[in-house]
């Protein structure tokens, strides 16, 4: 597990920006990840998932019953717009399928860039808890969870 947590904390503490405070630490990571159905894929420069490469991006999702939620996804920032992320979600949405997930959640602040991408994906919005995120200087920002179903893989 330790190989993990340091793959998706060389991610963790530069894909996300420190104004917004939605980085997690080494302990929560590591926390996450020794809970059942906690999942994690992480994607190197070339777009393979889970090499033994370098990573660029992760994904950190938790299942319960059918359902699963996307807890965090990362990409470099220096890497953004290249597809890494695309592929990063594509992977999730193949294997919660095949864990018979029916619907994926995540919940994101109002004004993240990524909202483009997952509407691209198919997630909808399904709620939203005003003035939720708060920034170092004291603004605060809406969240907006969002929902994608999915089509479960008998197997």
């Amino acid at each position: 597990m330790n190989d993990t947590v340091d793959r998706i904390m060389a991610v963790m503490e530069r894909g996300f920006d420190p104004f917004f405070g939605e980085a997690w630490n080494r302990r929560q990571v590591g926390d996450a990840l020794v809970m059942p159905n906690t999942f994690a894929a992480t994607i190197d420069a070339a777009g393979r998932i889970d090499s033994e490469s370098d990573p660029v991006g992760f994904t950190l999702s938790r299942m319960a019953a059918d359902e699963e939620e996307l807890l965090l996804i990362a990409v470099l920032p220096d890497l953004r717009g290249r597809g890494f992320g695309r592929t990063l979600l594509t992977n999730l949405f193949e294997e919660a399928a095949e864990r018979g997930v029916a619907k994926l959640f995540l919940e994101m602040r109002a004004d993240n860039p990524a909202e483009t991408l997952y509407r691209d994906l198919g997630f909808s919005p399904i709620g939203i808890r005003k003035a939720y995120y708060r920034a170092l200087d004291g603004s605060k920002r809406d969240a907006i969870t969002f929902v994608k179903p999915l089509a479960k893989i008998d197997g």
